[in-house]
């Protein structure tokens, strides 16, 4: 079994990266279907649990890697069962043994003992805004200054979960085997050779 992990700045094209490797090697592909998993298991609405999680009513409590969300301080809000759900689904999905492709949600922390192959996928921010727009509901109409604060605040949050999951701080170089910066780069040509170093990587490590 073969798990690779993409962490991602927003705007840096990271989903697209694990569509593209994920059609290369033909491993599952896990993301929005993680969403699904937690609102079957729930009884939840999808539209909700996404919500809920991007929002993350646990920012209020003081981020403590020491204390965790298990404690009774994170216990406390009802909002973090779903981080805990979500992290249940994810290690399933693990102990199902097949090779797959996890974006975002901390997997590489929740899966160190598999030993996935990690990527982090950052980008300068002229480039993530212009991949933000280009991807953008056609309803959307975000002035440049109000695009970069949501791609901060989006930013800022997953570096808060981070920090409760692991002592590693997001984005930290030490923590990825690979980081990608698609900068100027068409992701579709770039994923074949994060694929080929993602397969010499599995090799090393056998």
């Amino acid at each position: 079994m073969k798990i690779i992990t993409i962490s991602r700045e927003f705007g840096s094209g990271g989903r697209e990266i694990g569509k593209r490797l994920a059609d290369i090697t033909g491993f599952d592909y896990y993301d929005n279907e993680i969403i699904s998993a937690i609102a079957q298991n729930k009884g939840l609405n999808a539209d909700y649990v996404e919500t809920v999680l991007k929002d993350h009513g646990w920012q209020k409590y003081p981020v403590n890697y020491r204390h965790s969300f298990y404690s009774p301080v994170y216990a406390q809000n009802g909002k973090v069962e779903l981080l805990l759900e979500q992290k249940k689904v994810i290690e399933n999905i693990a102990k199902m043994g097949k090779s797959c492709i996890i974006v975002g949600r901390n997997a590489d922390v929740l899966l160190k003992n598999c030993s996935p192959f990690n990527i982090f996928a950052c980008a300068d921010m002229e480039a993530k805004l212009l991949r933000c727009r280009q991807r953008a509901p056609e309803d959307e109409n975000l002035t440049e200054r109000e695009l970069i604060k949501k791609i901060k605040q989006i930013d800022k949050m997953r570096t808060q979960t981070r920090a409760i999951l692991s002592e590693s701080p997001w984005g930290d170089k030490s923590a990825y085997h690979l980081t990608v910066n698609t900068t100027d780069w068409n992701i579709k040509d770039l994923a074949p050779a994060v694929a080929d170093f993602a397969e010499s990587w599995f090799g090393r490590t056998k």
